[in-house]
């Protein structure tokens, strides 16, 4: 297996157009800062992971702040994901590979004695479809070309299972003093993963993997606004920016939540290009 992982540090606006790696059956764009303005330690991890032609796996992690250890804990879960899929040969099940991870992560984490955790978001993608794995509140988007959302996890977090049962609506709790806590984490004895379905996806769809700095600091309809057109640099400088302008400048009633951010943006439009490319030089 092949890995690819790299984290773009600076700010949109200072950088060049990010570049597209191609993964698997896609193409990814992969971002991560620190908390701006705070100097600390960035506590979340992310990579993209290719497993061979048909199939890759994305993952994003959230270590918890406000204990110790946030930043070994993400980085243990993403690190041992990464271990079981690079085992992988042949047919080996994807499904099993990161079920056994998680899983293994979670007794690490738990034996640093010390009260670390870790959200977690895991996209497995298999040439034209993706499956959702994810504990916590880092959170799972897929959005057609026209707006339509085709795939969106459900966070495991108090404001989140109040949104969904008509307590509270999206706006409210983007602004609920309880929308920083969460139900479940890797590093606690009772985790429990959540598995979806298998997902479709068109060839200019775009899947969006991300921590709370995303998602905390924009409403969905204005995340769907900003990756659903134009190239992945371009969908990934537009989110970046609207989140750090959100964190820093927010307009008044905005939600805004300063936090580290980090973000996986993918299309499986590599795929359908290099097949044109193919049937045109035949």
């Amino acid at each position: 297996m092949n890995g690819a992982a790299a984290r773009i540090a600076a700010p949109p606006e200072a950088r060049d157009e990010p570049a597209e790696s191609l993964v698997g059956p896609g193409a990814a764009i992969l971002f991560s800062m620190g908390c701006p303005g705070l100097g600390a330690a960035n506590e979340d991890t992310a990579a993209v992971l290719r497993i061979d032609a048909r199939r890759a796996a994305l993952i994003v992690a959230d270590g918890l702040g406000g204990r110790p250890g946030g930043e070994s804990a993400s980085k243990t879960v993403v690190r041992t994901v990464e271990a079981h899929l690079r085992r992988i040969r042949g047919r080996d099940s994807v499904r099993t590979a990161i079920l056994d991870a998680l899983d293994e992560a979670n007794r690490a984490i738990i034996s640093l004695g010390i009260g670390a955790g870790t959200t977690v978001a895991i996209a497995e993608i298999e040439e034209d479809r993706i499956r959702g794995y994810h504990v916590g509140d880092s959170a799972i988007l897929a959005v057609g070309q026209r707006g339509r959302v085709k795939l969106r996890t459900l966070c495991h977090a108090p404001t989140a299972y109040a949104v969904e049962s008509g307590l509270l609506d999206e706006a409210e709790a983007l602004h609920h003093a309880d929308r920083h806590l969460v139900s479940n984490v890797v590093g606690d004895p009772g985790m429990r993963i959540e598995i979806g379905s298998w997902v479709r996806l068109s060839e200019r769809d775009t899947l969006l993997l991300a921590t709370d700095g995303v998602f905390d600091n924009l409403h969905p309809h204005e995340i769907v606004k900003a990756i659903r057109t134009g190239s992945l640099s371009e969908a990934g400088r537009r989110l970046a920016r609207a989140s750090l302008q959100r964190m820093s400048r927010p307009a008044r009633g905005a939600p805004s939540k300063p936090d580290d951010l980090t973000f996986i943006l993918y299309r499986a439009e590599a795929v359908a290009a290099a097949s044109r490319a193919l049937r045109t030089c035949a």
